[in-house]
């Protein structure tokens, strides 16, 4: 006996895939921006301005 198809599940199976894609992919950009955000820090954190060091 062949069963109905279940319209809704499959339709809930594909978004779920969908937005656990998009949500892989954004997590990826994130990652990959905090790199270049941490980079940038640490290639600038050796000049220190001699105002911010005195005013400690």
């Amino acid at each position: 006996m062949v069963f109905k198809p279940n319209y809704n599940l499959q339709r809930a199976e594909r978004d779920r895939a969908k937005q656990a894609k998009k949500d892989a992919k954004a997590r990826e950009r994130e990652d990959a921006a905090a790199l270049r955000r941490k980079a940038e820090q640490d290639g600038a954190a050796p000049a220190a301005d001699p105002e911010e060091v005195g005013n400690s």
